[in-house]
């Protein structure tokens, strides 16, 4: 744990409710109201110019909101602002100061004596495997390190609400698991974590809840899992035995029994999907393909990626922020 002391039932709530938020004649939040809870991760997911870091900011008291609430347990979150980490996707550290002093120097701000700030700065730097950069610049460090040590700077202060936008930039593989296992600590420990990043696969590993703003409105919110399943469960993944889905494809369009069930079949990644006339054919198509020969090594509905409900729903996956 990054902490000794596990925050046990204390459950805290962030809302939104109708926020607007203007700057001159651009309206770029438009009625944006949403509800995360600690130890559920949420992502929140946009486009460039979609409104997500305004909406970021807003939370943290950056931006006065022109209407609308963003409140904690009920109160204003600029009340919580001491219990709240941020790492920026704008980096903000002093390149040419040791770290050292710049995590005292946070820690102090946020409260803490410089004790406790030496103390949990190195044990962070420990935990992200950097301690060996607690006494030099961070200039000298690489792209990847530079954003460990932004992180352990957001963590400091053992924040209850933990805001992460873009975290992964710039982490290689391994460090990137460090940071994984970070996160799922967080979340385990009870915080609330609000986790925004282009990079799909991160947030569909991390996130229970999403959110995603478009042109400053919320166009869908809710839990992961279950808005997959709101989804139509009529497409079928067969992943062959002989590592052939091209084959095992051939086979299936050239059988009229499994022909009458389906609409189409496209060769994708190792398998083969077929989509059904029927979503209530399921059963009847499993049944079917069990008493086939056709050397099937596994098969399971095929639900929607979060890249394409994000596309479905706001655009282009890339073009995100």
């Amino acid at each position: 744990m990054l902490e000794g002391n596990h925050r046990g039932g204390i459950i805290l709530q962030l809302q939104l409710e109708k926020v607007n938020k203007s700057f001159g004649a651009h309206h770029v939040l438009k009625d944006v109201s949403f509800t995360a809870r600690s130890g559920v991760s949420m992502g929140l997911l946009g486009r460039n110019g979609s409104g997500k870091t305004t909406t970021i900011r807003v939370i943290m008291d950056l931006f006065p909101s022109d209407s609308g609430t963003a409140t904690i347990d009920g109160k204003p979150s600029k009340q919580f602002l001491s219990k709240i980490g941020y790492l920026p996707e704008e980096r903000g550290l002093y390149p040419n100061r040791l770290i050292s002093e710049q995590m005292s120097y946070i820690g102090e701000l946020r409260g803490m004596k410089p004790a406790d700030a030496k103390a949990r700065g190195k044990m962070l730097l420990e935990k992200l495997e950097a301690e060996e950069y607690y006494k030099k610049k961070l200039s000298t460090l690489s792209k990847g390190n530079q954003q460990k040590i932004q992180l352990a700077i957001a963590l400091i202060n053992d924040p209850e609400i933990v805001i992460l936008d873009e975290p992964f930039s710039g982490l290689d593989p391994v460090n990137a698991k460090i940071l994984k296992s970070i996160v799922l600590e967080l979340v385990k420990e009870n915080r609330l974590v609000v986790f925004s990043s282009h990079q799909m696969g991160y947030v569909e590993e991390f996130c229970d809840d999403v959110c995603i703003i478009n042109d400053g409105k919320i166009v869908l919110d809710g839990n992961l899992r279950q808005i997959k399943k709101s989804y139509p469960r009529d497409r079928i993944m067969l992943v062959p035995e002989n590592n052939d889905p091209a084959g095992l494809k051939k086979k299936i369009d050239l059988d009229p029994n499994f022909r009458a069930f389906m609409t189409d079949s496209v060769v994708k990644g190792v398998g083969c999907v077929i989509t059904l006339k029927n979503e209530n054919d399921k059963n009847l198509f499993f049944q079917s393909m069990a008493k086939a020969d056709f050397g099937i090594d596994s098969l399971q509905v095929c639900e929607p990626t979060l890249e394409e409900i994000f596309v479905e729903k706001a655009g282009d996956v890339h073009e995100t922020v």
